[in-house]
């Protein structure tokens, strides 16, 4: 039995490698670089487009990964955005798992987009209409500090990274005092994370170059295995793995991989943007491995140790099981953070949850936008998240229906 574990990890290792990391790195690096070059003129167009923000908003949050969610909201409690539009941000946004599914089944990425995009637009334009958001701000501005005590605050604390341009905010405001200062920001120059992920992370995309050819190449049905250099696939597969979790553990980051201050630094800096690239593709890769040998394992379990029978068992089980899977789908995405949305959209793509799911999960969850908003204003976090989860149910029951009945 042991054996069998250990060739599961090993397996698991490579797959997660090769099949899903090497392709959400390319795609994570360019729209890195995409998002470094537009991020800041659409945070600008937000601010002067009243009518049309919870558009905007979405389209923000549709951009794979945190970072569009993420500025948008420190700018509602600074009363530049409607709280419509914070709900279309969060409705649209699937963070990092968004590559997960993009790499692997890029067709269903795009629906997922299209349907997210258009429930994430009514969405917003209902709690706009109703003004669900003016009591939110009005008590966020009642509990406000004056200018006075805050700049004393401000004058004892230094950021992490300096100098910083602020989204959203400015430099010693109230909102600065919580997103720089009381919650995680950036590790520090001197900490040995920090040195560490800020020097290999060369060597690690150097390993996800190498990799996304062989990724390729699996794509084409070769064996990687049997090429010029004897089980190639196997040892750039562990070894891409490995290094990977090495960077989540020396980044600190474990369910949340993106703060509103690295986002700001990376909007600043393209070599920031490469470096928290790397850290934001070795924190997916974690989890997709986590997700695979937890899958293996399971399989291995239900079937007492015999691999078929517990597909078999699972398959059966899932025939029955759609309708429960949509409410997981939607409870999972209440969960702040990305790796349980990785989980999640990972076992979609190994057929374990139905369409329906994956949609419900997709419009409930909001990576790690939320946790900006939680630390700002916890009220306004709660009402995002109940109208993020109606959507999300109406939606995923009404797609569960059409796939019952349709497909």
């Amino acid at each position: 039995m042991f054996s069998e574990i250990f060739r599961l990890i090993i397996s698991s290792a490579e797959n997660a490698f090769i099949q899903v990391t090497v392709f959400v790195g390319a795609v994570l690096l360019l729209f890195g670089y995409i998002n470094y070059k537009l991020s800041g003129k659409l945070v600008d167009k937000i601010e002067k487009s009243k009518k049309t923000q919870p558009i905007i908003g979405s389209l923000l949050g549709l951009t794979p990964g945190c970072g569009g969610a993420i500025f948008v909201m420190p700018l509602f409690p600074a009363g530049i955005v409607s709280f419509g539009t914070v709900v279309a941000t969060l409705i649209a946004t699937m963070g990092d798992s968004a590559f997960v599914l993009m790499s692997v089944m890029p067709l269903k990425y795009i629906i997922v987009s299209i349907i997210s995009f258009a429930v994430a637009i009514i969405t917003g334009y209902i709690v706009d209409h109703f003004n669900l958001g003016d009591k939110l701000l009005k008590d966020m501005h009642s509990k406000k500090r004056t200018k006075a005590p805050i700049e004393l605050v401000h004058e004892d604390l230094e950021h992490t990274m300096v100098p910083l341009t602020h989204i959203g905010h400015e430099e010693g405001d109230d909102i600065d005092l919580i997103l720089h200062h009381t919650i995680k920001g950036h590790q520090a120059p001197d900490t040995l994370g920090y040195k560490f992920t800020h020097g290999a992370y060369g060597l690690y995309w150097i390993i996800i170059a190498i990799g996304l050819v062989l990724g390729i190449l699996d794509l084409f049905q070769v064996d990687l295995n049997s090429l010029f250099i004897p089980n190639l696939g196997t040892i750039l597969g562990v070894a891409g793995t490995t290094l990977s979790v090495i960077m989540m553990i020396m980044s600190k980051k474990f369910f949340q991989d993106d703060t509103h201050e690295e986002t700001e630094l990376k909007a600043m800096e393209l070599k920031e943007t490469i470096i928290h690239n790397a850290q934001e593709t070795a924190f997916v890769a974690t989890w997709v491995f986590v997700a695979y040998l937890a899958y293996e394992l399971f399989i291995l379990a239900l079937g007492s140790g015999n691999y078929i029978a517990g597909e078999a068992i699972v398959t059966s089980f899932l025939t029955q099981t759609g309708l429960t899977a949509v409410i997981i789908g939607v409870l999972i995405g209440i969960i702040p953070g990305c790796g349980p949305q990785i989980i999640f959209v990972t076992l979609y793509t190994k057929g374990l949850v139905p369409f329906a799911a994956l949609l419900a999960n997709a419009i409930s969850q909001d990576g790690d936008a939320l946790f900006p908003l939680i630390a700002i204003d916890k009220k306004s976090a709660f009402w995002a998240t109940v109208f993020n989860t109606i959507s999300a149910l109406i939606v995923g029951l009404l797609a569960y229906f059409i796939e019952l009945n349709f497909f």
